[in-house]
């Protein structure tokens, strides 16, 4: 456990909401954090990101938001716009203000943040657009850097790191907006050289958003074009006869390799036709669709596989503080890596949480060292 100064208390820009597709997500990540973060050692201001881009003190108390209403949580747009302000990067003060600018042109001082939680899924948030503007602010911030950001975030550079890393990935194929606007045909009939069924999935999206399972390859275009509505790059992803694997990734200090916690398992109810895969609903709404256990039941040597790829994932991308990797284990007995999301799911009850409580690190633990480290990660670009 990275340790906070007694003297000291920093104060944490938790940033929830932003432009993706991911926004309700965001939201309800952001209620679960700032319920439980450890408020006699960090102060806290929250701040929103609006589906349009904009900064704003939040309307309704973020620590409501949840999916059980009527509509997804967001958050709302107002009159005045928060700025942050700073010198800049590798500056040996590393902190910034924040300002809350008025309509008439004067502003209200927010006060100083000495670190960020970023706790934004997808893209302008999670691809390291964020990252670089807190490097440009010389502010730490929990998670990943710039590039690996980015990587983690594209699912066709990141399958391409974990190939040079020597990790089994399952048949895939890209197709650039280029491609499929050019020659369409082509791009069909190398899609027919997998095998069925066939994920077909935007290429920087999360949350399973825009995803379709493809039993018949005549569903092809129109699965391509609904990933297409999230992200003209699309990634079709061969199926995996399988059982679906997650496993958490927590970074360390002093140069140690980071930790791998135990394994947890997705099962996706049979029964239900309205789920054929773990998509959206089944994540977030459905609470009969799909079942998460934790510590998954696996022999102890392919457990410890798993965890020790999951480590070279994370290593692979250059990733830092968190990360869950996703893998498949086959029916035939071999560990598949599919992705790693840099920002995971982070609501008490979410998969990355469930694995370090079972590993023995609680929720508002798991908070304050993410955010230690965060504060011991030397400055500079990352």
């Amino acid at each position: 456990m990275a340790d906070i100064a007694p003297d000291l208390k920093p104060r944490v820009l938790v940033l929830y909401g932003g432009q993706s597709s991911e926004h309700s997500v965001s939201c309800v990540t952001a209620a679960g954090v700032l319920g439980a973060i450890d408020t006699d050692a960090f102060e806290v201001v929250a701040v929103g990101i609006t589906a349009t881009g904009q900064w704003t003190r939040p309307v309704t108390d973020p620590r409501t938001h949840g999916f059980g209403g009527a509509e997804l949580p967001r958050v709302l747009p107002t009159a005045s716009t928060v700025q942050l302000h700073s010198g800049a990067a590798g500056s040996s003060e590393r902190s910034a203000e924040l300002m809350e600018v008025h309509p008439d042109g004067s502003s209200t001082p927010m006060g100083q943040v000495d670190v960020v939680f970023p706790l934004l899924h997808g893209p302008f948030g999670e691809d390291g657009t964020l990252q670089g503007l807190l490097e440009l602010a010389g502010l730490p911030y929990v998670g990943a850097g710039v590039l690996s950001s980015a990587m983690a975030m594209d699912k066709h550079y990141m399958k391409i790191a974990f190939a040079a890393a020597g990790l089994n990935v399952g048949p895939w194929v890209t197709i650039t907006d280029r491609q499929w606007t050019q020659d369409p045909s082509t791009q069909l009939e190398r899609v027919r050289d997998l095998q069925l069924p066939v994920f077909v999935k935007p290429a920087r999206a999360g949350s399973s958003m825009g995803i379709t399972r493809v039993q018949d390859f005549a569903q092809l275009e129109d699965a391509i074009a609904e990933a297409r509505k999230h992200d003209p790059k699309v990634i079709v992803e061969q199926g995996i006869e399988g059982r679906e694997i997650e496993c958490g990734v927590l970074g360390s200090q002093a140069g140690e390799e980071a930790r791998a916690s135990l394994l947890g398992e997705i099962v996706v109810h049979d029964g239900s036709q309205a789920h054929q895969f773990y998509d959206f609903n089944a994540k977030y709404t459905d609470s009969t669709a799909a079942d998460l256990s934790c510590p998954a039941e696996l022999p102890q040597d392919v457990t410890e596989e798993i965890r020790r790829q999951a480590v070279i994932a994370f290593e692979s991308l250059g990733a830092e503080g968190i990360s869950r990797a996703d893998f498949f284990y086959s029916t035939q007995g071999e560990i598949i890596i599919n992705e790693v999301n840099t920002m995971p799911g982070f609501t008490p009850i979410s998969m990355y949480p469930q694995m370090w409580k079972a590993t023995g690190i609680d929720y508002p633990e798991l908070i304050t060292e993410l955010i230690s480290l965060a504060l011991a990660r030397p400055a500079g670009l990352r």
